[in-house]
Formats: structure tokens, C-alpha cells, sequence
């Protein structure tokens, strides 16, 4: 049996550090053991799910080094490698679940299904679907869809008794039914859920390993009643660790940069970066942990992966990028590093037009634009403080920007200006008196080139971090606050001098 192993992003933001993390990991599996490494998109949140977000996976993932051996841009014996491509796969299977019973159409309405979690949640019980359409007739059935009703289709799933499953890295894992829900497999547009979409790619693809994070525990025993609904082989399984802060908590972009662009942006090698995440997976031989890629596949091993959590150490990581610096590149390598990361034309072909009219001389760009080439700014709370907007509403402008800037679903012009136009709205502001403390947080002056297209240049990684440093040089926010001044957003309606295009999304998706 030859070993394949899969990643499947789905593409609804920026390409999560988590998710290079889970890739080399089932990358170095296959190739240890001979095997192919697969790339699928997950794209059936089709609210979310953008072609620049897949675009941005790819490279990200190729930047670090992971190649692939089938996927979307490749092709493959088993494509399509998009889910949105593969709806009549999904569908015929789904019917195929119905006709043997093992799946039933449910017509509950979301007003009906929001009254019984409200229920549930008074009797303090987990919220589960009820089974009311679990047992309807087929003429009860033909009626419902006669009429027009909207319906999706459940996962049959037993009452009583427990379930196994056999775990890589954690052994057998026991679960019993009864704490097991009905999953929702297909929506009522007829898209898949992930559950159904996942189940049937991995089959097909011919996956023999599934290596996931381990927030997919619970959906195992889900996976297991489609594997056996449809005769077939379960792949081997392993849940891998979630990726931690210091304080253990799960990483998360309030306590550290989560992108891998935002690692890209800050100036790590790519081959430094990889070799940090492998740590996680990778021993190091004789103290030596600096590694290539070829030497992680070859010391990879499944019993050497801690299910701790590994933490994800920024330190550590500056530690070894400065050691590939030195140790790795050479002054001429150097340099090609250095302008193939800020010295590009493309790159300065941007800025130039900002710097164009407000310079005397050419030395003055130095002090005008060098914070295009930073990193994290440090910012003075005193200069902040000096305009018109006291500490808290200083603190709820840049908590409900980063809200924002995480719902712009394109990093524009356009957007940055609407999300800080949506800023001024939440708190009754003047546009100006709303942009000046982004000034000093995103270009470290209160007076400096355009705010809305260095933002849009410098992207939105960056911008967010220094959007929260700036947030914390204040002291922070808390989790109370955090949510209470987010529902500050108004609803997006377009201003009279702005196109409708700058209206920047806000509300239940933030």
C-alpha cells in the first residue's frame, strides 16, 4: 500500500501558521515512507472561501519549501482538488446515504432549531439535535419536499453504546454515542458540510493517513459511521497538538502574528521558519536543531510528537532565523535575500509615489519611509495620547479596527479607508480625529504619506500587529471589553463620498 497524506486548507483568510505546521508534518510522513503528499481546498464555505485566499495558501506553503504531488494547480489522478469542483460527487454520495438509511432529510426551521438549543440551554444540556425528522415516513417526506420546504440531510447516528477509535499518536480514544451528534451533511443549498466533503475526498483520493489537528477529535466517531455507512476502509488516524502560546493557550492572533505572511513580511527565511515548526516534530541530534528538510523527513517519526501542545516560541524562532542569517548566507547572499524580501522594484515601485511630492532630497526618504521596512513599531503611548481621543476611546478604535480589518475580505485602498471610516462611525468621530492615532501606530508619526495606501502596501499582517502593539502600549483590552465595544460596529452603509466598494462588512461575521 502506498502511503499518501493530504492538507486541506480552506481558503477564508490569510494562510494560518497552524496550517504550514500540520502540512509539514504529514509532508516529511509521506516522504519517509515513500509516499505522496496531497494538496485539497476546502472551499465549501462559500461565503468566505476567495480564489486570491487559495492563491495566497499555494504560495505561502511553496515559500517554505512543502511541494506537493497532486493538488489545484498541479492536477492529479484524483482531481478535482477543489471541493466546490466535486458537488455532483457529493450529492450522488448523499443520496446514496439516503436510500440506505444511514442519512434522513430533517425540515426543521432555524427558528425551530434556535427554540430547542434555548431549551437545552435552560435544562443545562449540551445542545444536540432533538431527532424530530429522524423518523419521518416517506409520504411525510414526499410532503415536506411537495411543499417546497427547505431541508438538509442529517447523519443517522445511534443512541446507545460507545464507539473506538484507534488513534496514532494517542491510542484508542472511546466515545459514546450518546454524546455523539446528528451532523448536518448537506445544506439546504445543497453544498456539503466539511464532514461529508472531507470522508468522501479522503476515500477517493485514496488517503491513507489522516494527520489533523486536534480540534477534529470529536468529528472521528462522525467519520467512522460514514467509513462504515459506505464500506469502506477508515484511513489511519493521528490528532496532532494544537500549536501554543507561552502561557499555553491556544495560538491565536491576540497574543502572536499567526500568518505566515506576517512572518514573510517580517523578514525570517523561509527555510528557518520550517525548520521551527519541524522542531515540533523533529528531534534534534546532538544538540544540533538547525535542519533542512531533507533531514527532517529523514529523523520524522510519529513517536516523537509530544501531545503537550508544542508552544510556539517567538524568541526561539528569532534565534534561529539569525542563526541561518550568519551561518547560512554569505554577504552576496545577503544582499539577494534582502532585495528579493523589501528591495524589489515591485515593492519600491509602490512607495516611490507616496514619497514623489513630499521630498526635498533623496535623504530624505530615509526617515520618511523606513517604517515600510520595519517590523513592529515602537510606539509612544504619550503621542498617542496627544490628540482629541482619551485612553478608552483610543483603546475601543484600535480593538474595533482589528475586528474590521480581519472582515475586509480585500486588503485595498478602498477597504483600509472604509475600515477606519467604520472606526469614526462606531465611536462618533471626525474622520480625521479617527486616523490620527493609526498614524502613529501603523507609520510611528502623526504626520507621514498616505495612511490608507501604506496600510494597503504594507498589508494586513502587519498592519494588525502594530495595530496591537499599539492597542497594548495602552494597556490592552479585556475579553469583556473586547466584545462589548465590537458590537459598537454599525451596520455597513456606504458614505456620499465614497464609493459603494469602500463600505467596509460588519456585524454577526466579525
Amino acid at each position: 500500500m502506498r502511503v499518501r497524506t493530504r492538507v486541506a486548507p480552506s481558503p477564508t483568510g490569510d494562510p494560518h501558521v497552524g496550517t504550514a505546521y500540520v502540512a509539514l508534518i504529514n509532508y516529511c510522513f509521506a516522504k519517509k515512507h515513500g509516499g505522496d503528499f496531497i494538496l485539497r481546498i476546502e472551499d465549501t464555505d462559500r461565503a468566505r472561501s476567495t480564489a486570491a485566499s487559495e492563491d495566497v495558501i499555494l504560495r505561502a506553503l511553496r515559500w517554505l519549501g512543502l511541494a506537493w504531488d497532486e493538488g489545484p494547480d498541479i492536477g492529479g489522478a484524483h482531481g478535482p482538488y477543489r471541493q466546490s469542483e466535486r458537488l455532483e460527487i457529493y450529492a450522488e454520495h448523499a443520496r446514496r446515504l439516503l436510500e440506505s438509511g444511514h442519512a434522513f432529510r430533517c425540515f426543521c426551521t432555524p427558528a425551530r432549531l434556535d427554540a430547542m438549543r434555548e431549551e437545552q440551554r435552560r435544562a443545562s444540556r449540551p445542545p444536540a439535535y432533538d431527532g424530530r425528522c429522524a423518523h419521518l415516513s416517506p409520504d411525510e417526506i414526499a410532503a415536506h419536499l411537495a411543499a417546497g420546504e427547505a431541508s438538509v440531510v442529517r447523519l443517522r447516528v445511534p443512541h446507545e453504546g460507545s464507539v473506538t477509535i484507534e488513534d496514532m499518536l494517542r491510542g484508542p480514544i472511546v466515545f459514546e454515542w450518546s454524546t455523539v451528534d446528528a451532523q448536518v451533511l448537506v445544506k439546504s443549498d445543497g453544498w456539503p458540510t466539511y464532514h461529508l466533503a472531507n470522508v468522501v475526498d479522503d476515500h477517493l483520493m485514496e488517503i491513507t493517513h489522516v494527520m489533523r489537528g486536534e480540534e477534529w477529535i470529536s468529528s472521528a466517531p462522525k467519520h467512522l459511521l460514514l467509513y462504515r455507512a459506505f464500506d469502506w476502509e477508515m484511513p489511519k488516524i493521528a490528532h496532532l497538538p494544537l500549536l501554543r502560546n507561552a502561557d499555553k493557550s491556544k495560538l491565536s492572533k491576540r497574543k502572536n502574528p499567526t500568518s505566515i505572511l506576517f512572518y514573510e513580511r517580517m523578514g525570517y527565511l523561509p527555510e528557518a521558519l520550517a525548520n521551527f515548526l519541524g522542531l515540533f516534530s523533529v528531534p534534534p541530534v546532538d544538540g544540533e536543531e538547525m535542519m533542512d528538510l531533507a533531514t527532517m523527513v529523514s529523523r520524522f517519526g510519529t513517536d516523537h510528537i509530544a501531545l503537550g501542545g508544542p508552544v510556539f516560541d517567538v524568541k526561539k524562532l528569532d534565534w534561529l532565523n539569525a542563526r541561518y542569517i550568519r551561518e547560512k548566507l554569505d554577504v552576496p547572499q545577503l544582499m539577494t535575500r534582502v532585495r528579493d524580501w523589501a528591495l524589489n522594484p515591485a515593492y519600491l515601485g509602490a512607495i516611490a509615489p507616496l514619497a514623489h511630492q513630499r521630498i526635498e532630497r533623496l535623504s530624505d526618504l530615509g526617515p520618511l519611509l523606513a517604517f515600510f521596512f520595519g517590523g513592529r513599531i515602537a510606539v509612544d503611548a504619550a503621542e498617542l495620547r496627544a490628540g482629541k481621543l482619551d485612553d478608552t476611546q483610543l483603546r475601543q478604535a484600535f480593538v474595533i479596527a482589528l475586528a474590521l480589518f480581519d472582515a475586509v475580505p480585500d486588503w485595498n485602498v478602498a477597504n483600509t479607508q472604509g475600515a477606519i471610516r467604520a472606526v469614526g462611525d462606531a465611536l462618533g468621530l471626525k474622520l480625521r480625529d479617527a486616523i490620527r492615532p493609526f498614524y502613529i501606530a501603523i507609520t510611528g508619526s502623526a504626520q507621514s504619506v498616505p495612511l490608507f495606501d501604506s496600510m494597503a502596501i504594507l498589508g494586513r499582517d502587519l498592519v494588525r500587529e502594530r495595530t496591537r502593539v499599539a492597542l497594548d502600549a495602552l494597556g490592552g483590552a479585556t475579553k469583556n471589553e473586547t466584545e462589548a465595544w465590537k458590537n459598537l460596529i454599525p451596520k455597513p452603509t456606504p458614505h456620499a463620498d465614497a464609493r459603494p466598494s469602500e463600505a467596509v462588512p460588519a456585524g454577526s461575521s466579525v
